[in-house]
């Protein structure tokens, strides 16, 4: 019996299509924008092939690039690109790369819209984990992803500060939903091989917790089992080197399906596997698709051997037989998604993050349970610190 729930979504307009950033200035017109300013990483800024054909397309309502923003999505960078926007009368963002950087711009769009000051925003976010968003109109945002991390389509942003330790938080409001996404091949042709395959694993992690999250409804799970299928036949040939035509389409459009499902709703279905993501990525030097690659096989085994997870319909998602016992599907369920892991090469052990230590394991642990996405984990389930160690520990 499917349970009641809402499912209210306003996404931004999707464009898909080679060179579609050359139609950046259209997009920027029909939301109003005169004067955007380009927020994107130092690497993304440097490279002509991504950076060049985004300041042809906006034409003339480009106002400038701040190529500032880091993996780290720091507080004191989104201020910085505050006070930009104002010393060059910005009236609308155009995020290019990945999530760290539409994450900045977020947080800048708000910051620009507050009347707060600085200081006062500072020991709020440290206190709270918290930005108080301004009831005034947000400048928009334009997003041009490049990896496959799977955080476009959302109205969430995560920020960090690391004044007198780690503190971080996330802002969510309908309002940072960005305008428009441009989902252009060519740009994503440009991302490194490597990290374009590690955010690929963050992109279909999203779409198997739409399957088993908590607050999963039948319109994430028809998203989420069309992403694994798509993202099933292009992943591995991502991971092979291949970028062709039909290869970055199942890659893409596998991803925007992911997150359509579970980051568009009221109700966000992002589960353990990113509480995981969260606690190793967010202390060590690993990117987040990285950390999903390694833990996630781990995670679904410790999901399946206490709830029934959604077995099923995770097995039609990955496409493996459904006819065995539950305990049969769980372990087909569990290769399927570490073939897809190994096809996109990356590591499978904890003990390869180079600043991790197994001393570590109870504080990540303990970082884990208190992440945000821990009450979205499948119904039945309440993990304890002990048993998400358990789990860090047969990852190491």
């Amino acid at each position: 019996m499917t349970p009641d729930y809402r499912f209210a979504y306003d996404p931004g307009t999707i464009v898909y299509g080679r060179n579609c950033v050359s139609r950046l200035e259209h997009e920027l017109e029909r939301i109003g924008a005169e004067r955007a300013l380009v927020v994107c990483g130092s690497t993304v800024g440097a490279t002509d092939a991504v950076i060049d054909p985004v300041v042809a397309g906006a034409g003339d309502r480009l106002a400038g690039v701040f190529d500032e923003t880091t993996p780290e999505k720091r507080l004191s960078t989104a201020f910085d690109g505050a006070d930009r926007m104002s010393e060059d009368d910005i009236d609308a963002l155009v995020s290019l790369g990945g999530g760290s950087s539409l994450d900045i711009a977020k947080v800048m769009s708000v910051l620009a819209a507050s009347e707060r000051p600085r200081g006062e925003i500072e020991s709020t976010f440290e206190r709270e984990r918290a930005i108080a968003i301004p009831d005034s109109t947000l400048p928009p945002i334009v997003a041009l992803p490049t990896t496959l991390a799977g955080s476009d389509l959302s109205a969430i942003a995560g920020i960090t500060v690391r004044e007198g330790g780690l503190t971080r938080g996330a802002l969510v409001d309908d309002r940072l939903m960005p305008a428009a996404l441009c989902y252009d091949p060519a740009l994503f042709e440009t991302t490194p091989h490597e990290i374009l395959c590690a955010s690929a694993m963050n992109g279909f992690d999203k779409a198997v917790e739409s399957l088993y999250g908590s607050n999963a409804t039948p319109i994430t799970d028809g998203t989420a089992v069309r992403s694994l299928r798509l993202l099933g036949r292009g992943l591995p040939r991502l991971g092979a080197g291949d970028r062709d035509q039909d290869t970055l389409h199942d890659a893409i459009m596998g991803t925007v399906l992911a997150q359509y499902g579970a980051l568009g709703g009221e109700r966000i279905t992002a589960s353990l596997i990113h509480s995981f993501g969260h606690g190793i990525a967010r202390g060590y030097a690993i990117q987040q698709g990285g950390a999903h690659g390694i833990v996630a096989p781990h995670v679904l085994r410790y999901l399946f051997d206490n709830v029934d997870a959604r077995r099923d319909l995770l097995a039609e998602g990955v496409d493996v037989d459904t006819t065995g016992t539950p305990e049969e599907t769980a372990t087909a369920v569990v290769d399927a998604v570490t073939e897809i892991r190994d096809a996109l090469g990356l590591p499978s052990r904890l003990r390869t993050i180079d600043d991790l230590s197994k001393r570590d394991l109870p504080a990540v642990a303990a970082d884990i349970a208190d992440d945000v996405f821990i009450p979205n984990v499948p119904p039945g389930l309440e993990p304890t610190e002990a048993e998400l160690e358990g789990v860090l520990r047969n990852a190491w």
